[in-house]
């Protein structure tokens, strides 16, 4: 779809400076990046793990610290260059190109599942898809995470709209010079937990000043 081919272009072309938004000077930002890692390692301990759009390693590096393992994909080949290079034990993480949409194509079942900072991407006409595709990889009672951006006014570019389309989307520049338009939907605690009920049980849902983060079990 034409949505995600410009999404996989843009990370493709972004992925050299991608970690950055990670080392932004905010106090705020970095004790809710602190308050993520910690809950993450410890919803995921000691678990085989399905990592969707692992991007540069980041997180799936962070979480490597208490998962027992980590099968992690992304679409972005230049974004999986990075991750592979991460220092992670080897008998950890397997890196894979692969396909949000098509999980059925990753080998295995897993007790776990982490997707951070990919939901905000998904299409809303996408979200069940998606969800029903990821927590069939999952066993059931099996423990999920996710974190993604708050809307914060004036950081990670113009919010815009595009005709016939309930989703938002961000103007943003890279060093190279180049602007993309990229989807960006962000939403409210109300709106997670009717999104998310619906699959899940034991839903813990956080809102913070510049990220939200979600755990739960897969019903």
């Amino acid at each position: 779809m034409k949505t995600e081919k410009a999404l996989r272009n843009y990370y493709n072309q972004r992925a050299q400076e991608y970690e950055s938004i990670y080392h932004r000077d905010d106090p705020i930002r970095q004790q809710e990046q602190n308050a993520i890692s910690k809950v993450m390692k410890e919803v995921l301990r000691d678990r085989s793990i399905l990592e969707v759009a692992c991007g540069t390693g980041f997180w799936t590096q962070i979480v490597s610290q208490t998962a027992r393992h980590i099968v992690a994909i992304d679409s972005s080949t230049e974004m999986l260059q990075i991750a592979k290079s991460k220092t992670i034990q080897p008998n950890k993480v397997t890196f894979l190109e692969a396909d949000a949409y098509a999980l059925s194509n990753v080998p295995g079942s897993f007790e776990g599942g982490l997707a951070n900072f990919w939901f905000s991407h998904i299409p809303k006409t996408r979200i069940n898809e998606f969800l029903l595709g990821f927590h069939k990889k999952i066993v059931k009672h099996g423990a999920v995470f996710m974190a993604d951006n708050t809307y914060v006014p004036g950081i990670g570019g113009e919010l815009v709209t595009q005709p016939g389309s309930e989703d938002t989307f961000k103007v943003r520049k890279l060093a190279n010079g180049s602007e993309h338009v990229i989807l960006k939907n962000y939403y409210t605690k109300n709106q997670l937990r009717d999104i998310f009920t619906t699959f899940t049980a034991n839903l813990n849902i956080h809102l913070g000043s510049c990220f939200w983060w979600i755990s739960y079990e897969v019903a």
